[in-house]
């Protein structure tokens, strides 16, 4: 039996099984839903025992849990692949916005639609089903395979690095794909070779021990706002460009490639405008709009609080103002020495007559990005092409996920971004849905994969 022939027996089956994960609740985020999250943990060794994996275990960590299998009879002369995927979800609120319950899931126009239908639980039970077919095949598995999916990406994966840190024998491979990620559209394939990295900070300055009558002291001592903003005023300027002094130092410049790769993906600026309801773009001089989207470095005020904040006038002149800022990042800056830079900007231009403090916020992340022409990528990306008729774009993601910076500091390895979600299918939204299309692609796209990987030749 081929690996094909076994996908269409059983995708009735394979359908099933997505609707049974998605009425589990694993909303990662909310402390009455743990039960759930380790509910789905024991769904997916389940699952992965099922199709033949060994060594399954559902695995503690100081907060949800992660789900761990293999199987390594290929041989040594055979790459060791690790596959990552996460099963837990994003809240589903507001409930009223969905059209149907969305731990309920439903079937309409050939899509399921379900909270983590699209992020992640289609997509990171793909690979698992394309393991059961090439186990059930005449030809067998290609290559030594290992899985790890975890119950904690939509808080950020705070424990992962202290568990693949402690677990790096176990984990240790040749390649790595995520089973989380995107494709560009129904129908053209995409290759995500870069992520934003990220750091977050809050800026406090003080003045007087408490408010003052701006009255009987204004023009007497300095106004801790009024320095607030002449602090986050010199931190960038008018051309977009960001002041801070050692900001851009370590950043890795884009190659005539790397910009030829970018504007080859269609994108309509004025469509763009148009969405977000802007009169123009705006951004660092010398760049495309992409180009600072996907590939430069940014530095953006969250929130500014200070002050009276009422109804009418209070003629008040503040003890305190604080502003908090996030960064994100590109290769190779690294997060603690961006927020040292910003700190020292705070000192250097900070007013006389308040004082000021700079806070580190939690969540951080190293930005990321693929050498170009790894192994790895090239193998995807010419599955990719061999599925959609066409190569796919070389894109870029202005967000950050952790996990994969995890992965190359602690195991040495990239990680290639392997998933069949697409961007409009409401993740994170009410009425998130899932293409079955994708699902029986993405399948057969793994297949694939993997016998690349071993060495096969694609069919003709």
């Amino acid at each position: 039996m081929t690996w094909q022939t076994y996908l269409d027996e059983h995708q009735h089956r394979f359908v099933d099984e997505l609707l049974a994960f998605v009425r589990i609740p694993s909303v990662s985020a909310a402390q009455n839903y743990a039960e759930d999250v380790g509910h789905a943990a024991d769904w997916v060794a389940g699952r992965l025992r099922a199709a033949g994996a060994e060594n399954v275990a559902v695995m503690p960590t100081d907060g949800h849990p992660v789900v761990y299998g293999d199987w390594l009879h290929a041989g040594v002369d055979k790459p060791t692949v690790l596959i990552y995927g996460h099963f837990d979800v994003q809240p589903a609120e507001p409930f009223d916005l969905w059209q149907s319950p969305p731990f309920e899931p439903e079937i309409r126009d050939g899509c399921v639609f379900g909270r983590g239908a699209s992020d992640d639980k289609g997509g990171m039970l793909i690979p698992i089903l394309a393991f059961e077919a090439l186990m059930n095949s005449d030809a067998g598995v290609p290559v030594n395979v290992k899985f790890l999916f975890e119950g904690q990406e939509e808080i950020g994966s705070p424990d992962l690095p202290a568990f693949v840190a402690a677990h790096r024998a176990m984990l240790a491979c040749d390649m790595i794909f995520s089973a989380d990620g995107l494709q560009w559209s129904v129908d053209e394939a995409n290759l995500v070779v870069g992520l934003k990295g990220l750091v977050g900070l809050e800026v406090i300055v003080t003045g007087p021990a408490s408010d003052q009558h701006s009255g009987l002291h204004g023009g007497g001592i300095a106004n801790p706002l009024q320095a607030l903003s002449h602090v986050l005023a010199s931190m960038k300027d008018l051309e977009g460009r960001i002041a801070v002094d050692g900001f851009y130092d370590s950043v890795i410049d884009l190659s005539d490639e790397d910009r030829a790769e970018i504007a080859r993906v269609p994108f309509d600026e004025d469509a763009y405008i148009a969405e977000l309801g802007v009169s123009d773009v705006f951004g660092e001089a010398g760049y495309s709009t992409r180009e600072r989207l996907w590939a430069r470095p940014t530095l953006e005020i969250n929130g500014i609080t200070g002050g009276y904040q009422g109804g009418g006038s209070k003629t008040v002149l503040p003890a305190r103002a604080s502003a908090k800022i996030t960064c994100r990042l590109v290769a190779d800056q690294k997060p603690d020495r961006i927020f040292e830079c910003i700190r020292d900007h705070v000192e250097r231009h900070l007013p006389p007559g308040v004082r000021a403090t700079v806070e580190r916020l939690q969540g951080s992340a190293d930005p990321y990005l693929m050498p170009r022409r790894h192994n790895a990528s090239q193998i995807a990306a010419e599955t990719l092409e061999e599925i959609y008729g066409k190569a796919p774009y070389v894109t870029r993601l202005g967000g950050s996920i952790p996990v994969m910076s995890v992965f190359l500091k602690e195991l040495g390895v990239h990680t290639t971004m392997f998933g069949f979600s697409i961007g409009d299918e409401n993740l994170h939204a009410p009425n998130e849905f899932f293409r079955l299309a994708n699902f029986q692609r993405g399948q057969q796209a793994y297949c694939r994969l993997l016998e690349r990987l071993g060495g096969k030749a694609p069919p003709p």
